[in-house]
């Protein structure tokens, strides 16, 4: 994967696109202590220090097992249904959807549900509707992400929200990933979607609390290509 686009700094387990706001606000604490406004400055420090967690990206253990589904984000999965999909070339294919749902406290770094390579990438215009809101996952702002694997097709929506407006992907059409690999985050909370084969038997259920690269959501048969 880019990796080098989810590179963290030495020692610090960040995103380095977590650097450009938290570096700023440092700098602007810094200013203000020399200026004397020191409650100024520890507030900018402290907002520094929240912002810094917010892009977190510590190192996981995945569990063991090629046949197993993996949160693609850390939350609250809220909704599982099954739906038909529209793929970027086309295709009409019935695919079960797992809703995870982010807050501001979550770590905000997406990774790959399952081992495959990227076929297509599509981004999507939209609003920025309240995540908890159903109709958030069709009208808001996203970007979707499909992996064709042996074992079947499996999809990853990043969903903006209504405090997050910038969708980040670190990945391209072609390229291999796999499971558990970092592909990409979204600024300040919202709502992350996969896509499961109706083969997979499902793990996770409503309201449990997953976490990335961790969390197992479903299970493919072990003797499945590619599981």
């Amino acid at each position: 994967m880019a990796w080098s686009e989810a590179k963290r700094g030495p020692g610090i387990p960040m995103a380095r696109d977590g650097w450009r706001f938290v570096v700023p606000l440092m700098g602007a604490a810094l200013i203000c202590w020399i200026l004397g406004l020191t409650g100024t400055g520890w507030f900018l420090l402290v907002l520094a220090v929240a912002v810094g967690a917010f892009f977190r990206d510590p190192e996981r253990t995945l569990p063991q097992g090629d046949h197993r589904v993996l949160s693609p984000a850390d939350g609250v999965l809220r909704y599982i249904e099954e739906m038909e999909t529209e793929l970027p070339d086309g295709r009409k294919v019935r695919l079960r959807r797992v809703s995870i749902v982010l807050s501001i406290f979550n770590g905000h770094i997406q990774r790959a549900p399952f081992a495959g390579k990227i076929s297509a990438i599509r981004y999507n215009k939209g609003k920025f509707l309240n995540a908890f809101d159903d109709k958030s996952s069709k009208d808001n702002e996203n970007n979707e992400m499909w992996i064709e694997s042996p074992a079947g097709i499996f999809g990853v929506r990043q969903i903006a929200g209504l405090v997050a407006r910038r969708i980040v992907c670190w990945c391209k059409p072609g390229e291999a990933l796999r499971t558990g690999d970092r592909i990409g985050l979204i600024r300040f909370g919202s709502r992350v979607e996969l896509f499961l084969p109706l083969e997979a038997k499902l793990v996770a259920r409503e309201g449990q609390t997953v976490k990335a690269g961790l969390s197992i959501i479903a299970e493919m048969a072990p003797d499945a290509p590619n599981a």
